[in-house]
């Protein structure tokens, strides 16, 4: 791609793992979606924060994602959500965790980010905070599919019957969603909002709504969004990680790939990861089969389910 400096950019992905032939049209639509519903913000002059609050809200919506409605089971058979935001001009971010009434976390994370002394907030704490901000609850089921209920009925017989746990596998879904913007001010801002892993522990939390590992963004180096088996992110913060390396001098292109090798080589472990810094330059990677994702640019729109550097 070619970019103009302080000309808008928009990234977003639908998370990184062997999406079947049968999926990836939908994938692909969803991420469009998205995509179009950011870049609508950004053509009336709005903030990078408000372009990629509302390109999440369209995939929480979507069931093919593993975020908001339709998101992974807890061991309980409930939905139990986590999202994050930061702002790379100010620094400020806001995120969630645990939270088992709300259908749009991204909307709860803005809310802390907006009108919060502090940066995270979980369970019915959160879920407290987004009521008194004007954002309703739901009740749980309203968040629960029934090809949700039939997976954790089948990972839940395969842990009985002692066969292998594929839940980190690089095959399996991890439908995490994220967005990264630029806005013509040259503000850049990030933000990962995901429903967790399958059958996970009543109160897990993934990298997706942690600072610096799933999501993090600084005018001053890059904003990112990651998306995979989240333990292994954490221990490597390596949504930092990745922008550190642009800080340094390192294009978002290549530092894209070197974080997934990074992943690969440190952990054995596999996931995806949107970057974009400042001057509008992008990078996209993923070390497992597949990654929906999306991008545009004033001059050009592209979208994707193959590994790619731009």
């Amino acid at each position: 791609m070619t970019y103009t400096p302080h000309s808008p950019v928009l990234v977003v992905h639908g998370g990184a793992w062997a999406i079947p032939d049968d999926m990836v049209e939908a994938h692909l639509v969803g991420v469009r979606n998205a995509l179009a519903a950011g870049w609508k913000v950004l053509q009336r002059a709005g903030s990078p924060l408000d372009a990629i609050e509302e390109a999440i809200v369209i995939m929480e919506e979507d069931e093919v994602f593993d975020a908001g409605r339709g998101s992974f089971l807890t061991s309980q058979g409930h939905v139990q959500l986590d999202a994050m935001m930061m702002d790379g001009k100010t620094l400020r971010a806001g995120g969630v965790g645990c939270v088992e009434h709300i259908r749009n976390p991204i909307r709860a994370a803005r809310k802390v980010l907006d009108e919060s002394p502090h940066v995270y907030l979980v369970a019915e704490g959160a879920e407290l905070f987004a009521e008194q901000h004007g954002i309703g609850l739901c009740e749980n089921s309203e968040l629960v599919i029934e090809r949700e209920i039939e997976r954790l009925r089948k990972a839940k017989a395969t842990a009985a019957a002692g066969l292998p746990d594929q839940t980190f596998a690089p095959a399996a879904s991890h439908d995490t969603v994220g967005a990264v913007a630029l806005d013509a001010n040259g503000n850049i801002a990030a933000a990962t909002s995901t429903g967790g892993t399958l059958n996970k522990t009543p109160g897990r939390v993934g990298d997706s709504s942690l600072i610096g590992c799933g999501c993090y963004a600084d005018n001053l180096s890059a904003a990112v969004s990651c998306t995979g088996w989240g333990e292994p992110i954490m221990k490597l913060v390596l949504g930092k990680w990745a922008c550190d390396r642009v800080a340094a001098g390192v294009a978002p292109a290549e530092a894209a790939r070197v974080a997934m090798e990074y992943l690969k080589s440190r952990l054995n472990a596999h996931g995806g990861i949107i970057l974009l810094d400042a001057h509008g330059r992008a990078g996209i990677m993923h070390n497992t089969p597949r990654m929906a994702w999306a991008s545009r640019t004033e001059q050009q729109e592209d979208a994707g389910i193959s590994r790619t550097l731009i």
